[in-house]
């Protein structure tokens, strides 16, 4: 059936209302217009970040469709746009990279000023939406709202990808992978022999941990609350687990016992400004680097030591590794088609789209990495 054009009526998961149980609903999705993308989703991965939306920790404006772990093949696209076309193997990109603005013209800078992360309004880019459900408004989460079976998108938030990638896992590239894996290889630039520690072995901890032992670490520390996640940390490469609630002492105490001195690299991917403070004092005083992934809630505060500042550590922020994402994305899904690094282990569960809730209650239990849906 030929639907450019037209609009397409299908099945997607919609956020009625804070930290409320996500509802399958039959929405209608409107053709791309002018600079926009129209998607065919075939996988998506749950990312913390979602959780975080439909808790309002991340304060999106409801009802929304969450996601932003995509992938999928460009149904339609509307006028102007040249880097895709039908058919194309493309991600979606939960921060765009218009090429244009300050943050993307600097050599270092990745956080578009386009971007709908901070603050987020839910619109596209001309302030309207492409969902209705029911004969209301449906808002957009980050600009790509993956857990529907079409989306539409700026064009700047999409990038093709190799026709070859798998798509039933390649969506981790999106998200997990540049956004862990790139924390260690890209952003900290972790160096062989180096000691580090992860605060949370979620998804994007998991990610950290491959990318350290990628770098060539000697000494990995994974820190969570959760044991579960031990023995799969441990196969990824960490070789010492704490959970924090069964020590006498602050963890950060601990970690320094552990190395002598404070490790090299520090990460945080929880978004808990304790867990931020914690892995600034678990690093080494001279030459420790702190990298802070998590993302916390809208007027969350951390405070540190004024004295402890001028020692010569590094405190840095960090947002899917530091890569511009459409000039990079697709280098990384190369990567992993020649074997130069393995996805695979982050991906524990699969599951249809349909089977949402079950998903969530994996990643609720502490019991998957990464469950991506598949449409």
């Amino acid at each position: 059936m030929d639907t450019m054009g037209k609009t397409i009526t299908c099945l997607a998961a919609i956020a009625w209302k804070t930290n409320s149980s996500l509802s399958l609903e039959k929405v209608q999705v409107e053709p791309p217009k002018s600079g926009e993308v129209r998607i065919k989703i075939i996988s998506t991965g749950i990312c913390g970040s979602d959780d975080h939306a439909v808790k309002g920790i991340i304060p999106l404006k409801c009802p929304f469709i969450p996601g932003h772990e995509g992938a999928g093949i460009v149904e339609s696209i509307g006028e102007g746009v040249s880097s895709v076309k039908p058919g194309d193997k493309v991600l979606t990109l939960a921060i765009p990279q218009c090429r244009e603005c300050s943050a993307c013209l600097n050599p270092k800078g990745n956080f578009c000023e386009k971007q709908d992360f901070l603050p987020p309004s839910g619109l596209m880019l001309d302030g309207t939406s492409r969902f209705t459900c029911k004969g209301e408004k449906i808002y957009h989460s980050f600009r790509t709202s993956t857990f529907t079976e079409y989306t539409v998108a700026p064009e700047i938030s999409v990038v093709k990808i190799d026709a070859a990638a798998p798509m039933d896992k390649i969506c981790v590239i999106s998200c997990e992978v540049a956004t862990g894996y790139g924390a260690a290889v890209h952003s900290a630039k972790v160096t062989p022999g180096s000691t580090c520690v992860v605060f949370g072995l979620g998804g994007i901890g998991s990610a950290i941990v491959m990318g350290c032992k990628a770098s060539g670490a000697s000494r990995i520390i994974g820190v969570d609350i959760n044991e579960e996640k031990f023995p799969r940390a441990r196969a990824l490469g960490v070789t010492d687990c704490l959970n924090p609630s069964n020590l006498k002492k602050p963890v950060q105490e601990v970690v320094k016992e552990m190395t002598g001195t404070g490790v090299d690299f520090a990460f945080e991917a929880i978004g808990l400004a304790e867990t931020m403070v914690a892995a600034w004092d678990s690093c080494h005083l001279s030459h420790g680097v702190c990298i802070i992934i998590g993302v916390s809630a809208p007027g969350s505060k951390f405070s540190l030591s004024a004295q402890s500042v001028s020692t010569g550590r590094t405190l840095k922020g960090t947002c899917l590794g530091d890569y511009k994402t459409r000039d990079c994305f697709p280098q990384l899904v190369t990567a992993y088609l020649q074997n130069k690094i393995n996805i695979d282990p982050l991906i524990t569960h699969q599951l249809p789209f349909d089977q949402l809730h079950k998903a969530f209650e994996l990643y609720h239990s502490g019991k998957t990495i990464r469950c991506v849906l598949l449409f």
